[in-house]
């Protein structure tokens, strides 16, 4: 017998569906979230020509020669010299630090030779390592820094003129791929260890063998460590494949210590299968922390400096960028690998990762039930 259509019957199963949904208040508040976050994060924070790149100035002789330049490169939008005072030793130590994204040296002899009709140079040291960042604030020097000069000499041309002199650092072929692989390593870290193990104690409630494990005599602690571990394993073995993909496909150079590179991964993987095992706490079905998982995926993705450059983005995305571990690693994979960056310079990212350890270590034992309910 063939059933027509009942609008009645559709009803009914609307009324079910709607009731489900607002039962179900995570997924309704992701199909809301989402959205909203991709809006702000795209509209506000991201900005592929970012402005106000912190700098370091090297002057011995603060002339007015070398005050007219300095101004003529704030001007210009790109430069916002957080260091007007630095050492050449000083200088180096921040721009290997990630702490600034140039250095502008002016030789002490810099105003006498212009007044005498010399050419004049001037050095820029820009960090090369993400090339979109420095790309912009690179190709306006040239106009900027004679219009300037020729201001402050009082005359439309200056005789010697001027020849500035640009030294990409740590990337000076501007080679995208020395940016992004070892980024990506972080990427799929992340996206495999936090995932896999959200899912390893909801999957226990969802097939009911979370009785075994309660009625077991084991702490909170060591049911977390039996859970984390093996994914610590499958993190090494991804670390291995990644790193050696690097190096053989993309011929990416691996200047600094291999051991603070293993150093550094272990803790990021240590703090992600955490934040994954503290994720399968709050969540009672694998579809939840799945959910949870993404909602944690796009902020951090946006916002660490993978996608977009990290100066880009307005001062509130930036501290926003700080609560998520793979900001941190980045930091450290690229200084280590790029800049050969020792443990000193990356002891603060490498801090901050541990913070991350022990905080969602502690919140993740709080969160932790030893009864069903």
């Amino acid at each position: 017998m063939i059933r027509v259509l009942s609008f009645t019957r559709l009803w009914a199963l609307l009324v079910k569906e709607t009731i489900q949904m607002r039962r179900d208040r995570l997924t309704f508040a992701m199909l809301l979230a989402i959205p909203l976050i991709q809006l702000v994060l795209f509209g506000y924070a991201i900005n592929t020509d970012p402005k106000e790149l912190p700098a370091a100035l090297v002057a011995p002789t603060q002339d007015r020669f070398t005050r007219a330049m300095v101004s003529a490169l704030e001007l210009t939008g790109y430069y916002r010299f957080t260091v007007p005072d630095a050492t050449a030793e000083e200088a180096e130590r921040l721009i290997a630090r990630g702490d600034v994204s140039f250095v502008v040296t002016v030789p002490s002899d810099f105003g006498r030779r212009v007044e005498r009709g010399d050419t004049a140079q001037i050095l820029i040291e820009a960090d090369a390592t993400d090339p979109s960042v420095a790309s912009g604030a690179i190709s306006t020097l040239g106009s900027v820094a004679q219009s300037a000069l020729a201001r402050e000499a009082g005359v439309s041309t200056p005789a010697g003129g001027i020849e500035i002199v640009v030294h990409r650092r740590y990337n000076p072929e501007g080679i995208t791929q020395y940016n992004i692989v070892p980024a990506l390593l972080g990427v799929i870290l992340q996206l495999t260890m936090v995932m896999m193990t959200a899912m390893a104690l909801t999957r226990e409630t969802e097939r009911g063998t979370m009785e075994n494990l309660l009625s077991m005599p084991a702490t909170p602690l060591e049911i977390m460590l039996g859970k984390v571990m093996p994914y610590l394993a499958l993190g090494a073995v991804q670390v291995v494949v990644v790193l050696f993909a690097a190096r053989v496909l993309f011929h990416v150079p691996m200047v600094g210590n291999v051991g603070l590179i293993y150093g550094g991964v272990f803790v990021f993987v240590l703090s992600l299968v955490i934040l994954g095992y503290l994720i399968s706490t709050v969540s009672r079905t694998q579809m939840q922390a799945m959910q949870i998982t993404f909602f944690f995926f796009l902020p951090s993705i946006m916002l660490s400096g993978f996608m977009f450059p990290f100066r880009g983005m307005p001062v509130w995305a930036q501290w926003l960028g700080e609560i998520f571990p793979l900001t941190h690693f980045l930091r450290l994979i690229r200084a280590v690998m790029l800049k050969g960056a020792d443990a000193a310079t990356i002891a603060d990212s490498l801090a901050a990762l541990a913070v991350f350890v022990v905080v969602f270590s502690l919140v993740a034992l709080l969160r932790f039930r030893r009864t069903l309910d």
